[in-house]
């Protein structure tokens, strides 16, 4: 194992980021792989559509929790038939300042502009690129004058950027919206699986080292999972039985 450093505490962990698909209706685990990356950010994508093609299904729906927020994974779900419920997180730095956040800006579609919480339209003004993403700027001619600058920001005008693919992520954002229940099911799904494991393994959790024994240490204990889980859904003589015939 090594350091792996976690965004939010800016600390380092030593050990390994399990990552795992469960199904809603049974809570097995779908797929799950072993990773030494300490943040999410980058694993939706493609764990989500190797649990698709594990089920076999032409399309999927996937919760996930706020470390998983990153546009071009989202993206990437949105490209291969799955659709994501992912809540942004409460990062912003003006939430933290008690400022107008990128919420309370409204995006205009057919005028490509946004509107500002004092009714000012934020205009486009230049395009730029930021961590590989093309973005849109907009920023309103009025700030200098505006009553309700010292809530917006300290600087002359409160820019907004928007992502080439945004669309996606306010798509997502409406899902979630009609949806305040999904974060409840990701929790009582995932981290009941994750619970029981630990449970498991005991305080030490892994006892192998390096990535490669490490992730099959962890398949064995999936499986294990599963096998358990089936066998207390169908009954041991009707999973035997199942086992059989897919073995013939």
């Amino acid at each position: 194992s090594r350091s792996m450093t976690s965004d939010g505490r800016r600390t380092g962990t030593v050990g390994y980021n399990v990552q795992t698909v469960v199904d809603t209706k049974h809570h097995l685990i779908v797929e799950h792989e072993v990773t030494n990356v300490g943040n999410d950010r980058g694993q939706l994508s493609k764990i989500a559509v190797s649990a698709k093609e594990a089920m076999g299904k032409p399309g999927l729906k996937v919760l996930a929790d706020r470390g998983y927020y990153s546009g071009p994974e989202i993206r990437s779900c949105d490209l291969a038939g799955i659709t994501a419920y992912v809540p942004k997180p409460l990062t912003s730095a003006s939430r933290k300042k008690g400022l107008f956040t990128k919420r309370d800006f409204v995006y205009v579609a057919k005028d490509d502009v946004y509107r500002c919480p004092a009714g000012e339209r934020a205009i486009h003004r230049f395009n730029t690129v930021e961590n590989e993403m093309n973005l849109r700027v907009y920023w309103p001619s009025a700030c200098p004058r505006c009553p309700l600058k010292a809530r917006c920001s300290p600087s002359d005008y409160r820019r907004i950027r928007r992502w080439e693919h945004e669309h996606v992520l306010e798509a997502m954002q409406r899902r979630l919206d009609r949806s305040p229940e999904a974060m409840t099911v990701r929790r009582s799904t995932v981290e009941h699986v994750f619970g029981t494991l630990k449970y498991w393994m005991g305080s030490t959790h892994f006892l192998t080292r390096t990535l490669g024994r490490v992730s099959t240490e962890m398949s064995l204990q999936v499986l294990a999972y599963n096998l358990k889980r089936v066998m207390n859904i169908l009954g041991v003589a009707r999973t035997m039985k199942a086992m059989r015939m897919a073995g013939s």
